[in-house]
């Protein structure tokens, strides 16, 4: 089964023949070349593709893309704000080594004990906040300066000191 990867969402609608503007966080500029399709997530776990057409960059964190079968404004609407998510081949070339998202799929630990594994990282402006699940538990895991320990790629893991009780807070 093909994992996906959210990159960013669709911001804004530009001009009259459909085209979108996609805000990204993969960390450098691109206007992902050699990428034939992004997806939007219709149900949980079930993606569509929507095949590009083309791409101009606008700067650092936004392209511009034309859609397949997105020809007017009024049919870029339905996918304005909706969140875009690239298959896991076209993400591992385009994400930069140093973009947060590469942390997805690495392993949270603390003392030793694997807590989870990250299913979405949330930019914040003095935080990144990692989504994992515990018990079927939606747990955000704050890493910072005090909270963050170590990344270590090679094992796929990051490991964390958390404040006491902030995993109480999510689990009772």
């Amino acid at each position: 089964m093909t994992e996906y990867f959210k990159i960013g969402k669709f911001v804004a609608i530009y001009g009259l023949k459909g085209e979108l503007l996609l805000k990204h966080s993969l960390g450098k500029k691109t206007s992902l070349k050699n990428v034939q399709a992004v997806f939007t997530e219709e149900k949980k776990d079930s993606f569509l593709p929507w095949f590009i057409e083309s791409s101009r960059i606008k700067n650092e964190e936004e392209i511009y893309l034309k859609l397949e079968g997105i020809d007017t404004r009024e049919a870029a609407v339905k996918l304005s704000q909706k969140e875009a998510w690239l298959a896991e081949p076209d993400f591992k070339k385009l994400a930069a080594k140093t973009s947060p998202l590469n942390l997805l799929g690495y392993t949270i630990i603390q003392d030793a004990e694997p807590l989870g594994e990250i299913l979405e990282v949330i930019e914040q402006p003095h935080q990144l906040l990692c989504r994992i699940e515990i018990n079927s538990k939606e747990v955000l895991i704050p890493l910072h300066e005090q909270s963050l320990q170590k990344i270590d790629h090679k094992k796929k893991q990051v490991l964390v000191e958390l404040p006491e009780g902030l995993l109480d807070i999510y689990l009772g």
